[in-house]
């Protein structure tokens, strides 16, 4: 699967260097073994974000993107449309992607919801089903008005590079979402929307379905 996820962000357009990023010596060795790049790390790291954050700060970049390992479908677009608003936007930190929420999806807390203001900025991130529909509206109803966060982020640099001193955040602790963090701190996530329907591997039964999609010649 690691091997399929590089490969995918090496297809991207404007990616300078892809690498994976691990404190785990096998998957070191299995990245080297088809010939990718693997950088160790500590294992003391809280989030993947800290871990990217360690790799980050020796690279000559100006932008950073995380991608994790257990995004097999993730295609070589969303890397390219998370990077995009840095290229206009020079006070830009953070960005991430979201998609439409399928119905079986929003009461799920594997799935990680999002809510963004009217300029596509985030609100709030919840593995609860974000907004509470108590109403409908025209144009809003059902899973429409519910939004999926795409597990992908993209950093400017300089946010990496103060991100192991951000205090932290007890809504962190409560939903186990790293991004609450930085949220709390202040900083601006702008959240793109993406027409995405991969399978993120956050369960044993999500890797068996993948494990299928991948026998039948299905993954892309």
């Amino acid at each position: 699967m690691i091997q399929h996820v590089f490969e995918r962000a090496s297809a991207a357009r404007g990616i300078a260097e892809v690498m994976v990023a691990t404190d785990d010596e096998r998957i070191a060795r299995a990245v080297e073994a088809f010939g990718g790049t693997a950088s160790m790390t500590s294992g003391a790291h809280r989030s993947g974000t800290e871990r990217v954050a360690e790799v980050g700060r020796d690279l000559e970049v100006d932008v950073v993107v995380n991608l994790q390992g257990d995004e097999p479908m993730m295609d070589p677009g969303c890397i390219e449309a998370v990077v995009e608003p840095f290229r206009s936007d020079p006070n830009l930190m953070i960005s991430t992607l979201k998609c439409p929420a399928e119905a079986e999806e929003i009461s799920d807390p594997n799935v990680v919801k999002v809510v963004t203001d009217r300029k596509g900025n985030a609100l709030y991130f919840s593995r609860s089903s974000i907004p509470h529909l108590r109403r409908q509206r025209p144009g809003k109803v059902g899973q429409a008005a519910v939004f999926k966060h795409v597990g992908i982020y993209a950093y400017r640099k300089a946010f990496l590079e103060i991100l192991p001193d951000l205090p932290d955040c007890w809504l962190e602790a409560v939903e186990d979402l790293e991004q609450l963090r930085f949220l709390d701190n202040g900083y601006r996530i702008q959240v793109v929307p993406y027409e995405y329907r991969g399978v993120a591997v956050d369960t044993p039964e999500d890797l068996v379905r993948i494990n299928e999609l991948a026998v039948q010649g299905k993954l892309p």
